[in-house]
């Protein structure tokens, strides 16, 4: 009865149709389904705190409109009309609907618009109803089927209230677009449960901002659904925060591509999710106790996961390496980041997986890296060369940096030792020819520096030698 559509308001109602009925997939939505939430809404939509809400996404519409203030019965009969279109047995249009190509359903949703068709106060984001703009012949509206309205209706109760807007969830996967509507609608119908108890007109919002709701509502589908996602694949996700306002519409999208999502799904593995919620719990936001309770709660990594894979490099450098992020405000713990402090956390295991999966670096290339820092950090351990950790972490010249790799590498060789690194594995982490750097050899060397600082916590050498840190940052001060 129901399918996807591609459109992320047809196809978030009917996945919220889906979870509202108990259903895991849209082909199992009965009639029935499709009644019981036409009788849900039919009965809540008029009333506050649902008819409050629903001003951000069908303003001017029967559910929302002031006039009706006074006279409730128009209110139930916009209802009925919207809601019961499904119902209707009168299909005899010529014109196909906008959303699943069904025949439009021959109902006037408004005495403006020809039969079956709808304006914005039906449908978030279109054009009123007196506007011909971007419509075929000169004739204002969209047509659409009942159930294609039904959906739409049903859409706001998907959705998260967040900064007073909805964000809307859309996935090219069933399973993940129906978990996040049913995450979704949960919570509203909590919200709305408390609401009614206590007598407020208002829906509370979500506790968390948008972007780190995002992520951390996925985290919790994947977690619910890994069988699945194993056996359908990669899945992307694209996520809509915005108000049907008639004063200020807007739209934010936010996009999680293929490689994003991959690297969120394998992180809730076995071997990487203990590692990864240490690293994730270091990023919330410090509540400031003197403000009032309520604000949301931010989590800085989730609203920097938006910025790959551009971003990548400083991401790494922030939170694996664990570098001091050096403007963080008061309330941002990124502040107070340590590379010394915390090198129980630098995980090279969580790095490789993060170049595999979000930056497809080559695989060879980081192994090189992986095998020229082990030797580093037993070059360091072995010799206690503070020196050479101090200048490896804090040269930001390319040619000084190389002069430091070559004096330590000629040192070990001098004591008849295997080199430190040799030509060919240097060229494919440093150079892209002859002392030709990458443009990247900072990358490179946080790399190696994640790596060696994981060995180095392992040998006991910063339970020794933790003033490095203080030597490493006036160093860091002497160069900014």
């Amino acid at each position: 009865m129901l399918k996807l559509t591609g459109h992320p308001l047809f196809d978030v109602g009917a996945a919220t149709i889906a979870a509202f009925s108990g259903k895991t997939d849209l082909s199992s939505v009965t009639e029935q389904d499709l009644d019981n939430i036409a009788t849900f809404m039919e009965r809540q939509y008029v009333l506050d705190p649902l008819k409050s809400f629903l001003t951000v996404v069908f303003p001017n519409s029967g559910f929302t409109q002031p006039a009706f203030e006074k006279q409730p019965e128009k209110r139930i009969e916009y209802a009925k009309k919207v809601l019961w279109a499904h119902k209707s047995s009168v299909s005899n249009l010529k014109e196909k609907c906008v959303f699943t190509r069904n025949f439009a359903v021959a109902i006037a949703f408004s005495d403006k618009l020809s039969l079956g068709r709808t304006a914005r106060q039906h449908i978030p984001l279109t054009t009123g109803e007196g506007v011909i703009n971007f419509h075929p012949y000169g004739q204002a509206g969209l047509p659409v089927s009942g159930i294609a309205l039904l959906c739409i209706q049903a859409f706001p109760l998907g959705c998260a209230k967040c900064a007073g807007k909805l964000l809307a969830v859309h996935s090219d996967n069933e399973d993940i677009l129906i978990y996040f509507a049913k995450e979704f609608l949960t919570k509203n119908r909590e919200n709305l449960a408390f609401a009614q108890a206590t007598g407020s007109s208002k829906l509370r919002e979500f506790d968390y901002a948008q972007k780190t709701l995002l992520i951390h509502t996925l985290h919790k589908v994947i977690k619910e659904i890994r069988n699945n996602l194993e056996n359908n694949g990669l899945f992307s996700l694209t996520a809509y925060h915005m108000s049907n306002s008639g004063q200020n519409p807007s739209l934010d999208i936010y996009n999680l591509p293929l490689e994003i999502t991959s690297f969120i799904s394998r992180i809730q593995n076995p071997d990487y999710k203990d590692d990864w919620q240490i690293i994730v719990n270091k990023a919330w936001r410090i509540q400031d106790q003197t403000k009032k309770a309520g604000s949301v709660k931010i989590n800085y990594l989730y609203e920097d996961i938006f910025k790959l894979p551009d971003s990548a490099e400083e991401f790494i450098r922030l939170y694996f390496l664990r570098v001091a992020l050096k403007w963080a405000k008061k309330d941002d713990p990124r502040g107070n980041y340590s590379s010394v402090q915390e090198a129980e956390i630098v995980s090279w295991k969580i790095t490789s997986l993060f170049l595999r999966e979000v930056m497809n670096l080559n695989k060879d290339r980081i192994e090189n890296i992986r095998t020229v820092a082990d030797k580093l950090a037993s070059y360091v351990f072995e010799n206690n060369d503070r020196k050479f950790f101090r200048n490896f972490f804090t040269e930001q010249k390319y040619e000084y940096f190389r002069a430091i790799l070559l004096k330590a590498n000629f040192y070990t060789v001098k004591q008849g030792k295997e080199p430190l690194i040799n030509f060919e594995p240097y060229l494919d982490i440093f150079e892209e020819g002859e002392e030709l750097a990458y443009k990247d050899w900072r990358l490179a060397r946080d790399l190696l520096l994640i790596r060696m600082i994981e060995q180095l916590h392992y040998k006991g050498w910063f339970a020794k030698n933790l003033d490095v840190l203080t030597e490493i940052e006036e160093d860091k001060e002497a160069t900014n």
